[in-house]
């Protein structure tokens, strides 16, 4: 892409003054990995891709299903049954050919989450499930990379940026993961779809944000309930 095209695409980002040519130099140059293709994965790669990230890798091994439609905004009925990081390649190609999209159709593991996640700058979390995200934040912990944290639930979510610069991490605010089987889960309580919007678009402002050698909020978590529409920040 010519340098005056790239000025086109990104003018709204670099007319920013905390961005300029420079902080968009350092969003194509960036390395991100998102794990999970789902309601938080997918405003995540929508943003993300739409601002230029240049290697944006997606892990996930699930496969689109009806479901999944309400909310995971990057797939749609043609996709029904194909792999998610099939899809969010697809999605990515279309809006931004530009870039580097790579699907990691794998599950996080304890066995290969080192391998994984070693080659990015940021690790974004849109997981479903407690042990992953314990497992993941225990690698980013051991492989010193910044955390991007996101869950959902009906009409609550919640924020939060792990180890960045020293700061802290998942379990100095939950020292053990819950019992999977003891938690309440979207399957079976459900989710309003433009919650995960809400939640993945800000966890993508917090990767930019990062990226740009912007100022984040560190040792708190945001919680947000749309039903009452409150935003609370816990210190910890």
């Amino acid at each position: 892409m010519h340098n005056e095209d790239v000025f086109k695409r990104y003018s709204r980002q670099i007319f920013i003054d905390e961005i300029g040519l420079e902080g968009q130099r350092k969003i194509i140059n960036s390395k991100v990995l998102i794990i999970g293709a789902g309601g938080l994965g997918s405003p995540v790669i929508q943003y993300l891709a739409a601002a230029g990230v240049g290697r944006l890798a997606v892990a996930d091994f699930d496969h689109v299903e009806l479901h999944n439609l309400n909310r995971q905004v990057i797939h749609n009925q043609n996709t029904l049954g194909i792999a998610k990081v099939k899809s969010a390649e697809a999605f990515v190609k279309n809006l931004n050919s530009q870039i580097k999209c790579i699907g990691i159709e794998k599950k996080i593991t304890a066995s290969n989450g080192e391998e994984i996640m070693s080659p990015y700058d940021i690790v974004v979390d849109g997981s479903d499930n407690f042990s992953t995200r314990y497992l993941v934040n225990d690698t980013c912990v051991q492989l010193n990379k910044t955390l991007v944290y996101g869950s959902i639930l009906g009409f609550s979510g919640q924020v939060a940026v792990f180890n960045h610069k020293g700061s802290k991490n998942l379990r100095d605010l939950f020292p053990e993961p819950p019992s999977d089987e003891d938690m309440p889960d979207c399957d079976s309580l459900g989710v309003l779809g433009a919650l995960p919007g809400i939640i993945g678009s800000m966890m993508a402002l917090q990767a930019l944000k990062i990226i740009t050698d912007l100022p984040v909020s560190l040792n708190q978590i945001t919680l947000i309930d749309t039903l009452d529409w409150r935003f609370q920040t816990i210190e910890f």
